[in-house]
């Protein structure tokens, strides 16, 4: 079995707290263990705060798709902002930040260390930024989704 959802919400602050709480009470249901949860919800947290905070005047919302399939947690954060610098390397746990990225990238290399597999993307024609992480799940014993 696996589950999956998709949230429109708005770029504000008070978004984030909302996307971290209905993924974590997901993850619950569905029996994965809460060490894993944390991971995944603190990442998806960097990444929903950096559409609130990066986006500019370009949209007023950003959108979270989240799914559980087998053993495994895909996360995707898409906003209709400028999209990553065009040639700019994305500041990864460690690589030396571009001059382009020195002030931030913080957040997404938190989500670098906690996600399993970290894609970022520029969405083509719109140019939103798009960040993708999979997480490795494990489960607590009984647990509803727990793949066979």
């Amino acid at each position: 079995m696996s589950i999956w959802w998709s949230l429109q919400l708005r770029r504000e602050a008070a978004s984030v707290p909302l996307a971290r709480r209905l993924l974590l009470g997901a993850m619950e249901t569905a029996g994965v263990d809460a060490d894993i949860s944390h991971e995944v919800c603190v990442a998806l947290s960097e990444a929903c705060s950096n559409a609130v905070q990066h986006a500019g005047d370009h949209t007023e919302v950003y959108r979270v798709t989240a799914s559980i399939h087998g053993d495994v947690c895909r996360i995707e954060v898409t906003d209709g902002g400028p999209g990553f610098p065009a040639g700019a390397t994305i500041p990864l746990a460690g690589r030396r930040e571009p001059r382009e990225l020195a002030t931030g990238g913080r957040g997404l290399r938190l989500i670098e260390a906690l996600a399993d597999r970290v894609r970022y993307d520029s969405q083509p024609g719109t140019g939103g930024a798009v960040v993708t992480f999979d997480k490795v799940l494990r489960w607590r014993e009984g647990a509803l989704l727990k793949a066979s």
